[in-house]
């Protein structure tokens, strides 16, 4: 599952958000840089490359602190590459979405016997939940952030998810907000604070539980809230696809509407690594 894929998503549809959060800049605009730097192609499922103004601001996610180059040199070579190519300064942050003990996460150097490359690290354990409690664009990180009362902070970030007034920019945030909390909480948790608080005040919803009430079913509320959970799982998984491949076929849509609940959000959660249509086929058609 790509965790740091779904940052990523996040700070290039929120880069002036992201920006004020790492660099504190006074830019009003943030352009997202669609590049791929020269010698070897970057790891583009967690690396975002933004400029706000005259600096670069090259943020990598993480979920584990092991990788090849390792990370601090990782850094290095890329601040080397984006000067080159952009000829602006460049302030890189790591950050780390799980907690770990392991030291790369509390390393913000990369030192030899003739050079002395410094970056920041931030560790969302560590962090203040408030700040993204009082924004959209970092609600979903929001869950990974320090607190002694998980099951309460999680119970925030729905609440909070409840009051986006447009409904799209709410799907999209539980979905965002689901797949991250996974790095924390228990999968049946984040069920009941998020799934089902986003599904109470959904008009499909709240159709099905009326026509259920009005019937006097009990067995109708529980159909009317599976069938909700399934047609809100689709239109989230729908729009994601759209947005990263672009119109999809009629065909596989049709076939993505045969997929149970379950189905759906377990390809909810892989689609993230799928790099063109065809790995989706591919899922399909196991």
């Amino acid at each position: 599952m790509s965790y740091d894929n779904v940052c990523k998503i996040l700070a290039e549809k929120y880069p002036l958000d992201f920006a004020k959060w790492l660099i504190s800049t006074r830019a009003k605009k943030v352009k997202v840089l669609k590049t791929e730097l020269t010698i070897e192609p970057v790891r583009a499922d967690s690396v975002s490359f933004l400029q706000a103004g005259k600096r670069i601001l090259h943020i990598e996610f993480q979920t584990r602190p092991e990788s090849e180059p390792p990370i601090p040199f990782r850094e290095l070579d890329y601040s080397v590459r984006l000067k080159r190519q952009y000829k602006l300064p460049v302030t890189q942050v790591v950050i780390f979405l799980q907690p770990t003990n392991d030291p790369i996460a509390y390393t913000d150097e990369y030192k030899d016997e003739t050079t002395l490359h410094k970056y920041k690290v931030i560790r969302m354990w560590e962090q203040n939940p408030e700040r993204f409690l009082k924004s959209e664009a970092l609600l979903p990180l929001a869950p990974l952030a320090a607190t002694t009362s998980p099951e309460e902070l999680l119970s925030q970030v729905a609440q909070k998810i409840a009051t986006i007034p447009n409904r799209d920019d709410r799907q999209n945030t539980a979905g965002y907000t689901q797949i991250l909390a996974g790095l924390k909480f228990d999968k049946n948790m984040i069920r009941n604070l998020l799934s089902e608080d986003i599904m109470k005040e959904s008009v499909i919803y709240q159709d099905i539980l009326q026509k259920g009430k009005k019937e006097g079913k009990k067995e109708g509320k529980k159909e009317g809230k599976k069938e909700g959970e399934k047609n809100e799982a689709f239109r989230f998984l729908s729009r994601q696809l759209n947005r990263k491949f672009g119109a999809i076929d009629s065909s596989i849509l049709e076939r993505l509407q045969a997929l149970t609940t379950d189905q759906l959000e377990a390809l909810g959660e892989d689609f993230l690594n799928f790099s063109n249509i065809s790995d989706l086929e591919a899922w399909l058609n196991p």
